[in-house]
């Protein structure tokens, strides 16, 4: 079978878990792909969509990345010899050159890494993270009244 007959695999989708209040609170600079640590126990409880990015960040100690506070729910089949903290912090894996620009961009006051996203590229976990600043309350309110505005646009030219 020639490589242009094989069939694809449709996987409904790569991703497994979303930051989406990242976006509402962050402007968001430039995003990097980053490997995770995970253990054995971690990955089949991703397989089984048991992650959560919603509290979670990214700091950086003695000059590697780490997420913390990402929520990793064990399974009950596969975690019973083993103490699990669902809530460990996970190294992350990135290029030097990369985590030189994440360590100069973070010394700046107001800025700072944020995960984005937590999705399957090959057999591999990669966590979406980016360089980002801070909004402030009036920057949220116009990106609400923008959002509103094109709603209503929308149903607008709709009707028409």
């Amino acid at each position: 079978m020639s490589k242009s007959t094989k069939k694809k695999q449709n996987s409904p989708s790569s991703t497994i878990a979303l930051n989406r209040k990242a976006r509402h609170n962050y402007h968001i600079e430039t995003k990097f792909e980053a490997g995770l640590v995970l253990q054995g126990w971690e990955v089949k409880s991703i397989r089984a969509g048991k992650a959560q990015l919603a509290e979670s960040h990214v700091i950086i100690k003695k000059g590697e990345p780490w997420l913390l506070n990402c929520h990793i729910s064990p399974l009950k089949t596969t975690s019973t010899h083993i103490v699990a903290d669902p809530k460990r912090t996970r190294k992350l894996l990135l290029n030097h050159r990369e985590i030189k620009k994440l360590i100069g961009f973070t010394e700046q006051k107001g800025q700072t890494i944020v995960p984005l996203a937590l999705y399957w590229k090959k057999n591999h976990v990669k966590l979406e993270i980016a360089l980002a600043i801070g909004k402030k309350l009036y920057d949220k309110r116009a990106t609400e009244k923008d959002r509103d505005w094109q709603r209503q646009k929308d149903r607008i030219l709709k009707k028409s």
